[in-house]
């Protein structure tokens, strides 16, 4: 391991011990009740970011809608949805899209406002705290564009597009489901739906958000009496191959027929 790889880990180290140290429920309270009066303007602390985005999931809105997913009006071909959210801009993710399943733009969160969570029906947000983890974060709340994610599969195709039109292809490798034991508790655990295995907060953030490389969708699980009664994770993992077939099935398309 290189001075380099060595100092990202030590970041990496650094922010995770942010995330844990000090929690406490009057900052979980406190949060909820911003997310509640859809007040954007106060700045949240990484310790507060780490309750809303995992304990709460950001996700708490009055108001149940549709998102556009499987289920709703035909997805426009890649190639549309592409040309759709492209602004240049290099290295922001600016949508994403996976065949059959769901075509939605992403939206960054605002700078200085690491709590925000679309609340438009067919959107998501980029969780910019996962990216200090070198990964892709991306929530919706459960009763918006976070329906969709249920229709995520194993296996399924994941396209992200950046600005300038370039993709990054990942593969479903993992649905994951927990019930948070104690939703209205910031030190609640979590169980496993799977096995019934439990997990701290600090272990499930690390299971679902740590690691090499990958796509995370989160989103909230709805039980008898809350909106996040648990939590879904879905992951994708990079493809082990290039997979350009879209642009080079357009470059094949434009040959002169006689050739």
């Amino acid at each position: 391991m290189g001075p380099s790889s060595r100092s990202r880990d030590q970041d990496r180290q650094v922010t995770e011990r942010e995330f844990i140290r000090h929690f406490s429920l009057s900052a979980f309270i406190e949060a909820e009740n911003i997310m509640t009066l859809n007040t954007d303007t106060r700045q949240l602390t990484p310790n507060e970011i780490f309750l809303l985005a995992v304990f709460w999931g950001l996700f708490l809105q009055p108001n149940p809608a549709l998102a556009l997913g499987s289920g709703d009006a035909s997805l426009p071909s890649f190639a549309e949805f592409t040309h759709s959210v492209e602004n240049s801009e290099v290295n922001v993710v600016r949508g994403v899209y996976v065949p059959n399943v769901l075509a939605l733009p992403v939206a960054q969160q605002p700078d200085g406002n690491a709590g925000y969570v679309s609340n438009k029906e067919a959107e998501v947000t980029q969780f910019g705290m996962a990216a200090k983890f070198g990964n892709v974060g991306l929530l919706a709340h459960n009763h918006l564009s976070g329906s969709s994610f249920s229709e995520l599969a194993v296996g399924q195709e994941v396209r992200l597009v950046y600005g300038n039109g370039t993709v990054e292809y990942f593969v479903i490798t993992q649905i994951l489901r927990y019930e948070a034991l104690e939703p209205a508790n910031s030190y609640s655990s979590f169980r496993d739906l799977r096995n019934d295995e439990l997990l701290t907060a600090q272990q499930l953030f690390k299971k679902v958000y740590g690691g090499e490389r990958h796509v995370t969708f989160q989103t909230c699980l709805a039980g008898a009496e809350s909106l996040s009664w648990g939590r879904l994770f879905v992951i994708a993992a990079p493809k082990t191959q290039p997979v350009y077939i879209d642009r080079l099935d357009w470059k094949l398309n434009q040959l002169p027929k006689d050739l």
